[in-house]
């Protein structure tokens, strides 16, 4: 059995798990316009980490100065504050480190950045310099599938505790704004200047976003106390298109397939954290998807209007906070959302409501066709 035993986000609407939750439960969004950033040649809506609070948060914890990029401080400062719950010993051999990342210090790129040796640019490095700084003597496992990498580090964690290599997995997604990664999307059009509105039928484009967020998994027998409960979880390619998913959902069809085959947890799901970025071709992916999985009477969510688009941390927050919401038992809203679709519909929360089951589902889709699924449980005291 793999259990949560703590976890931290780091994000625009707070520096802690308990911030962020309670400031989505109270419908913030940490969406703002920006008429001028980045150096892009367009206006941006998208979500910012407070950079002078991360820097004083970091330099309170920090026991090993160093040179620390701002993603790297993000990620180690999320690391700790996620073992500060448990009192995990992060040195220990017996804990492996997971890093999931679409670009990591892809800024250094620009020969104007200075400070920083070029190794910082490769995400191996970034995912060693953090499992470094606790002293970790494993190699870290790095996870880089586009936008399911959060969803991706957390399976390959799976695996890894299942299979005895490990008693503690730490699973961390981190990525920073930076002109090269929103002046890709710009190129698409798919980036909104309004705040997003994800499945709505006038949703118009995604809004990106900064995010540090870390899971501690466990290994454990059944009948612990910990009352959330990684169950299963699947990736599944249709390799439709370099940018756009395929147009029957395929992919997001089988991982939904996959994780859901000779369980009765699709009868009992609390609901669906879907990707929900708000792009036209996404949304209605996602509906199909969930549509022929026969789980569109499930509601379903999308905290995207909360952080924007957090990229390779996405799979990592979006879990945290749904599995606070399990435990809350409420099923959270879609920021944003008014209006659906008719030709697929779905069961899109537009206000908090009660969670009386147990499951929830978690699914993300990414560029070149990847798509991954979770599958998670409330304990409720019973065996597995």
């Amino acid at each position: 059995m793999i259990i949560r035993i703590g976890d931290n986000i780091i994000s625009s609407l707070g520096f802690t798990t308990k911030e962020n939750y309670q400031a989505v439960k109270s419908g913030q969004t940490g969406l703002r316009f920006y008429g001028s950033c980045l150096d892009l040649p367009e206006p941006l809506r998208a979500s910012f980490i407070d950079k002078e609070r991360l820097n004083d948060c970091f330099a309170a914890i920090c026991k090993h100065p160093g040179n620390y990029t701002p993603l790297e401080q993000a990620a180690i400062l999320s690391a700790s504050q996620a073992a500060e719950e448990f009192g995990i010993d992060l040195s220990d051999p017996r804990v492996l480190f997971f890093f999931s990342s679409t670009k990591g210090n892809v800024y250094l790129l620009n020969e104007k950045e200075s400070g920083f040796s070029r190794n910082h640019i490769y995400l191996w490095h970034t995912a060693r310099v953090v499992a470094g700084y606790f002293h970790n003597p494993n190699t870290p496992v790095v996870v880089s599938n586009a936008c399911i990498s959060g969803a991706a580090a957390q399976i390959a964690a799976l695996r890894e505790l299942e299979a005895g290599r490990g008693d503690y997995a730490v699973v961390t997604g981190v990525d920073l704004l930076s002109k090269f990664v929103a002046s890709g999307f710009q190129s698409l059009k798919a980036l909104s200047t309004e705040v997003c509105r994800p499945f709505d039928v006038a949703r118009s484009g995604l809004n990106l976003g900064e995010a540090a967020a870390t899971l501690i998994y466990k290994r454990a027998p059944a009948g612990d106390k910990e009352d959330i409960v990684l169950l299963q979880g699947a990736i599944r390619n249709d390799a439709n298109h370099i940018s756009g998913p395929s147009k029957t959902g395929e992919g997001s069809f089988l991982a939904l397939k996959a994780i859901l085959e000779n369980t009765a947890a699709a009868g009992d799901l609390a609901f669906i954290n879907a990707h929900g970025t708000a792009t036209s071709y996404n949304d209605r992916m996602e509906s199909i998807a969930i549509t022929r999985a026969g789980l569109n009477t499930a509601p379903v969510n999308s905290l995207k209007g909360y952080f924007g688009h957090t990229l390779g941390a996405a799979g990592v927050l979006e879990s945290i906070i749904s599995m606070q919401a399990l435990r809350d038992g409420v099923v959270l809203p879609a920021y944003g959302f008014e209006n659906g679709e008719q030709e697929y519909p779905l069961k899109v929360a537009r206000t908090i409501s009660p969670a009386e089951k147990s499951h929830f589902v978690k699914t993300l889709s990414g560029f070149g066709g990847c798509n991954a699924a979770l599958l998670f449980k409330k304990k409720n005291g019973a065996e597995y």
